[in-house]
């Protein structure tokens, strides 16, 4: 490591935190009758709003309205490994650690609503397209503590032999969609829709690094002493060569190399001063785009088919920050008080089709694509993708009786993933889902609906170079997710 930079590590650590991804991962649950059956996409029902908002037409007219709640808990852990973290007093003597997050979005809410009158259907969506919830790392993450063992290594010289430090990360990521349109029915089989969506964005990120000590001579103290101690060391080293040399003789020759090396440490070690009490970063950020959407559903006998393109929102997240001046590393100066940064949803194509094979059971598919790599997103990330995100979903509904229908569905998400893309302050990684729940007409004009949704996750290995010369690579960090969604609906129709 750059010694020159040393003295920006540790916020540079803390500051790029992305919790929650705001475009390579858009949600696409926005109701109940999502988690029971993702692949929606040429459904007709008041969902569709979202999914399938050419469709909705060919509901029956009147007003229809519907109230939606989730509840989501999501872990991410990441194993990282780095020989450094031998230095660690709290890994004993591993270079291989177990960083875990924690988020719950306990309310995600949702409203769809829509007029039918003759061939139209004027409708609105408020949903959350993005975040959700609160993630937290109690341990930070694996790029903290590698920024404080580089340190303690690099300052090895100075009698150094390990180090100790707590760390702490919490995000908070929050996406508002606000979506107003209107579909025409063209005739019995076509039906077309325009509308648009503003995008509130909404997020902050908390990070501390704190208690950093280092370990001389056997013994911890903390940043703050070392730092005083070897400052103070090498300026009484200076005198009393000063003096010696007054008086005609020389230090003995451990000394003078004592002497020597605190000389040359110096610089770093006044450069790492302002960061002996730890570090502390808060930023705000908030923002808002506009995308237009436009729809098609087409019918013919049994089946349904239909497409939903929604361009890309370009996104400037304004930063209030307590970074109040550019830094030497870049990564930094995403948060730098009073920015903007590039934050895009990415344009998503979705196309449907599905197959009343009775008229009590109905088979769902569908296909969609995100344009990643055309989105703008701090410092080009989007680059670094291999391609655009796909998703592959499937369902099955059963009306089993005039007031219960019963469904289930699954959905596999594959991203372009890289080694540079991935980091463990902001990852995704591939998946496959499955939902399942029930409706229930409990009266006339009101349908009730549960459901429960699971998205099991790959594990990705990610690699770095152990030889610059050779190329050599070993496994560097691992990264895997949990998530688990509960979710409640209610619809009335007049």
């Amino acid at each position: 490591m750059d010694k020159r930079k040393l003295s920006c590590i540790l916020v540079a650590a803390m500051a790029s935190v992305n919790v929650f991804a705001g475009g390579i991962l858009t949600n696409t649950n926005q109701s109940a009758m999502f988690l029971k059956n993702p692949a929606r996409d040429a459904a007709i029902g008041l969902d569709g709003v979202y999914s399938n908002p050419a469709g909705v037409v060919f509901m029956k007219e009147g007003f229809h309205i519907a109230v939606n709640w989730q509840m989501a808990r999501q872990t991410r852990t990441i194993t990282s490994t780095n020989p450094l973290f031998a230095l660690g007093k709290k890994n004993d003597g591993k270079t291989t650690k177990t960083f875990e997050g924690i988020a719950n979005a306990y309310m995600i809410p949702s409203l769809q609503a829509a007029y039918n009158k003759g061939d139209w259907s004027i409708q609105f969506n408020f949903s959350m397209p993005g975040g959700g919830g609160v993630c937290e790392y109690g341990s930070g993450l694996g790029s903290f503590e590698s920024a404080v063992a580089a340190i303690a290594n690099q300052l090895n010289g100075l009698g150094v032999e390990g180090y100790d430090v707590d760390a702490y990360m919490r995000g908070r990521q929050y996406y508002f969609g606000f979506q107003l349109g209107a579909a025409y029915k063209i005739n019995d089989n076509w039906s077309i829709y325009g509308g648009l969506r503003m995008l509130y964005g909404d997020a902050s990120y908390k990070a501390r690094l704190s208690n950093i000590m280092v370990k001389q001579a056997g013994e911890y103290i903390s940043f703050d002493d070392f730092i005083s101690n070897s400052v103070a060391g090498v300026n009484q080293l200076k005198g009393a060569a000063a003096l010696a040399e007054s008086m005609g003789y020389q230090l003995p020759a451990e000394q003078m190399e004592q002497l020597r090396r605190g000389e040359a440490a110096l610089p770093e070690l006044r450069a790492l001063e302002k960061y002996s009490q730890g570090v502390n970063l808060m930023s705000i950020q908030t923002g808002f785009g506009f995308a237009p959407i436009i729809g098609v559903d087409f019918k013919i006998a049994n089946f349904n088919f239909a497409a939903k393109y929604e361009f890309n929102t370009e996104m400037k997240m304004k930063n209030h920050s307590t970074l109040d001046k550019a830094m030497e590393i870049e990564a930094i100066n995403k948060y730098q008080d009073g920015t903007d940064v590039d934050e895009d949803a990415p344009a998503l194509l979705t196309v449907g089709a599905q197959w009343s094979v009775i008229p009590e059971v109905r088979l769902n598919l569908g296909y969609h694509h995100y344009y990643d790599k055309n989105a703008h997103w701090y410092n080009n990330a989007q680059s670094k993708l291999k391609h655009g995100t796909n998703e592959y979903l499937a369902g099955v509904e059963w009306d089993i009786s005039p007031r219960v229908n019963i469904s289930c569905g699954g959905q596999i998400t594959r991203y372009g993933l890289s080694d540079d893309y991935m980091n463990d302050m902001s990852f995704v990684v591939n998946s496959y889902s499955a939902g399942f729940g029930l409706s229930y007409k409990a009266t006339e004009n009101i349908t009730l609906t549960a459901a429960y949704f699971q998205t099991n996750y790959s594990d990705y290995e990610k690699t770095t170079i152990a030889n610059q010369q050779t190329g050599a690579r070993i496994l560097g960090d691992s990264f895997t997710r949990t998530n688990r969604v509960i979710g409640l609906g209610c619809q009335v129709d007049f």
